[in-house]
């Protein structure tokens, strides 16, 4: 190999390798093979990272073949050779333009002579928008009662509009990229799952081909994904028609036309991710890294079986992991999605009385992080943590968060970021696609949700007695005891059922679908409970017990509620309307035998309780938690073994 040195080496600003192979019939191209950089000129005395070099690599990364052998004159080789490699590689500085074969100095100074006299591929900004979902969960038809409002303004009562629905959620969408054709539409979680039946009869089925019509780009998985495995997540992904139940709409699923990420679960078996961990989008020169991944602890909450032979690594050394990976592919602007988040008491456009994991992560993210789209807790908030944006946007479809990033395509930093949470009215026209969507699984889910699934010898009613106890709500409190009694699935002793939870009465009288009197359908116990919740095991101490009972009356918005947990049967206890909130409850009892305050107890409640919901923080303390089945499954379950089944005798809670 010669060092070459002289006029040559002092035209370009450095020194040159001699090339073994030649590039161009020029010369002057005779050489252009590799070169060697001082680590701050690069060839032909461009300097990385700046105007020029930018607009030097846009022509190698946008030129067409002809351009680049007629126009820029490099000789067929190197303009083949450039051709072929931004293939596989976006060239992102011009070391990496160094690495291909035929280019050396010369092309590059040709290059950038090109560069300048075409303003075309002059680099200044780009206007990237990234409209944000999360906790979609198949809500394919607008989400009923508070499920499908979105609270505008405090009072009493508060101020709320109706929103939500994959009708209007798609027009919402199309109204959004109109304003920018740069802009990708991404989901942090829990597309699927816990899904109304209108989707999950179908395997979650028509909540993909739903996403794909309404032009979801990038999904990070969440926890609820993993609710049927592994292996049924790829098909969602892939296609594919189901193992057991085959094509249930009678054509073949041809899975997601989105990405699934996921950068922080692993296979066990082979040490790699389930889906891609990152998915790098290109807007010109600006380059934009999308992350996906889920909480670390969604083992904790979902079966044993949804996450066999998987790993699941904590969410700030992973993407910080990722970070300089990234850099070096040129990347400088950097969304995370992540199914893990917090709570929030302001408005759905506010940052108001923040607190939970999601904030934490973010802190411990690194600050090249520019945007943290979060989820899992269903809240609702845009905040500023430590120079990033860190959103969500609800659930159920309720909102779309329209993140506005203002992108210097010379650094490929962010230079200017904003975001709104608009409120997916149903004011708008509804989305054509998604209506035929649904009206077709509407056709088909009809002999589904007819299927009998048991008998009642009584009318099981929400309406509770004096002390608080309803027939209804002790029937799905023993549903989900039965459904985690076993070792395997929670070795609870108790349940508690919330309420609000309790959505309608089964009845001897009711038909909805030609059943015989008594006979409860499929869609009968579904209106009961149809918010797919999964039922979730978890350990507290009698104390934690007798706090969480109290706690049926409390302070919500400074407004006195009272919510009666349903309980199990073989949990009883007493309340005292004369005495104080904070102590009203006494005898607390399991089998007859006192519950002792220091022991641990295993006990099931759903997963919006689990989360606090209702206001019952005190389960937010629960540990050693197992995510089971969705509690409309263990409904229908215990429906179906228990036939006919007759109402409890009412005397769990007594009043004095």
């Amino acid at each position: 190999m010669m060092r070459i040195t002289g006029w040559l080496a002092l035209s370009l600003g450095m020194t040159l390798v001699a090339a073994c192979d030649t590039a161009d019939d020029d010369p002057l191209d005779g050489i252009d093979d590799t070169f060697v950089s001082d680590g701050k000129t690069d060839v032909a005395g461009v300097e990385d990272k700046s105007p020029a070099a930018c607009a030097l690599l846009r022509v190698a990364r946008e030129a067409s073949f002809d351009e680049l052998d007629d126009d820029v004159r490099l000789n067929a080789k190197a303009a083949r050779a450039i051709v072929a490699a931004r293939e596989d590689d976006f060239l992102p500085t011009l070391a990496a333009l160094d690495a291909v074969r035929y280019i050396g100095p010369a092309a590059v100074r040709r290059l950038d002579t090109y560069a300048k006299a075409h303003s075309a591929y002059a680099c200044g900004s780009q206007q990237v928008q990234v409209l944000a979902t999360n906790d979609f969960h198949g809500n394919l038809k607008p989400p009923s009662g508070s499920s499908g409002r979105i609270t505008t303004a405090v009072g009493t009562p508060p101020t709320t509009v109706d929103a939500g629905g994959a009708e209007y959620l798609a027009t919402h969408l199309a109204a959004l990229r109109a304003t920018n054709p740069q802009t990708v539409t991404v989901a942090a979680g829990d597309v699927i799952g816990a899904t109304p039946l209108i989707s999950a009869l179908f395997h979650d089925e028509p909540t993909i081909e739903s996403m794909n019509a309404a032009g979801l780009d990038v999904a990070g998985v969440g926890n609820h994904e993993f609710d049927e495995g592994p292996d049924e997540l790829l098909r969602m992904a892939y296609g594919g028609c189901h193992p057991t139940d085959g094509c249930q709409d009678g054509d073949a699923f041809a899975g997601a036309s989105f990405g699934y990420l996921a950068a922080n679960v692993v296979v066990d078996d082979s040490g790699e991710t389930l889906f891609p961990p990152y998915e790098i989008r290109a807007f010109r020169a600006a380059r934009v890294a999308f992350i996906g991944l889920t909480l670390e602890g969604t083992p904790n909450i979902v079966t044993p079986a949804g996450v066999a032979g998987l790993s699941f690594t904590d969410e700030i050394q992973t993407v910080n992991a990722l970070v300089p990976e990234l850099k070096r592919q040129g990347v400088e602007t950097i969304v995370v999605l992540l199914h893990e988040g917090g709570f929030a008491t302001g408005l759905y456009n506010e940052c108001a009385g923040i607190s939970g994991p999601v904030f934490d992560i973010a802190r411990g993210f690194d600050p090249e992080v520019d945007v943290v789209v979060a989820g899992h807790t269903n809240a609702a908030h845009l905040c500023d943590i430590d120079g990033k944006l860190v959103t969500s946007a609800a659930s159920f479809g309720r909102l779309i968060t329209d993140i506005d990033l203002t992108i210097d395509e010379v650094t490929g930093e962010v230079s200017a970021k904003t975001a709104q949470n608009v409120i997916v009215t149903r004011t708008v026209a509804k989305d054509a696609a998604q209506t035929a969507l649904i009206t077709k699984y509407d056709t088909l889910v009809a002999p589904l949700a007819n299927r009998v699934v048991g008998t009642i010898t009584g009318d099981l009613t929400r309406l509770a007695n004096a002390a608080g106890e309803s027939l209804m709500g002790d029937v799905i409190a023993d549903a989900q005891l039965a459904a985690t009694r076993a070792p395997a699935q929670g070795a609870s002793v108790l349940a508690l059922m919330n309420p609000g939870g309790v959505r309608a009465d089964l009845t001897v009288a009711q038909i909805t679908g030609g059943e015989q009197p008594g006979q409860i359908t499929y869609g009968e116990a579904f209106t009961v409970q149809p918010f797919g919740n999964a039922v979730v095991s978890m350990s507290i101490t009698g104390a934690e017990l007798d706090a969480v009972l109290e706690q049926q009356w409390t302070l919500v918005g400074g407004v006195r509620r009272v919510a009666m947990l349903a309980p199990s049967a073989g949990l009883t206890y007493t309340w005292t309307a004369a005495s104080a909130d904070g102590d009203k409850v006494s005898d607390i009892r399991l089998a007859g035998v006192p519950i002792d305050p220091a022991a641990r107890y295993r006990i099931t409640v759903n997963s919006f309780l689990a989360d606090g919901g209702d206001g019952f923080t005190v389960l937010k303390q629960g540990i050693d938690r197992i995510g089971g089945e969705v509690d409309l499954d263990a409904l229908t379950a215990y429906l179906t073994a228990t036939s006919p089944l007759a109402p409890p005798t009412l005397g769990r809670i007594t009043m004095r």
